[in-house]
C-alpha cells in the first residue's frame, strides 16, 4: 500500500509510491513548500517539520550538516526526506509573513 502524506496547516493528505520526497509530495497534493534551488538541498528554504520520522528514510550526511541543532526539533528537508510509510509534515509559517502579522498585531495592541 502507498504511504500517505498528511500536511498541516492546510489539512491534505496525499498517497505517494515510496522512496517519493516530501518536496514532490507536496507539489502533487498543491502544498506550497518554499524552494530557490529546484530541490538540490543548496538554499534550506524548504524546511518542514516531521515529529514522527519514522516514515522517512534516515538523512543523509549533508542534510545533517545543513540542519544543524534543528534535527532536534524535528526539521527536515523536503527535498532530501523520502517517505518511506505513513508521515505527518507540518510546513511553518513563512518568515516574512509571521514578521509582518506580529507587526501587525503589536499595531492593534498599541492602538487599544
Amino acid at each position: 500500500m502507498s504511504p500517505e502524506v498528511h500536511f498541516f496547516p492546510d489539512n491534505r493528505k496525499i498517497q505517494v509510491r515510496p522512496g517519493t520526497t516530501i518536496l514532490d509530495a507536496g507539489n502533487k497534493a498543491r502544498v506550497l513548500i518554499r524552494t530557490r534551488c529546484g530541490g538540490k538541498a543548496a538554499c534550506l528554504m524548504c524546511k518542514v517539520i516531521v515529529k514522527d520520522q519514522s516514515g522517512l528514510s534516515p538523512m543523509n550526511r549533508n542534510e545533517q550538516l545543513k540542519l544543524g541543532e534543528l534535527q532536534e526539533q524535528g526539521y527536515r528537508l523536503a527535498c532530501q526526506a523520502y517517505v518511506i510509510q505513513d508521515i505527518d509534515v507540518t510546513i511553518p509559517e513563512d518568515p516574512l509573513k509571521a514578521a509582518i502579522r506580529a507587526q501587525l498585531a503589536k499595531q492593534r495592541e498599541e492602538e487599544l
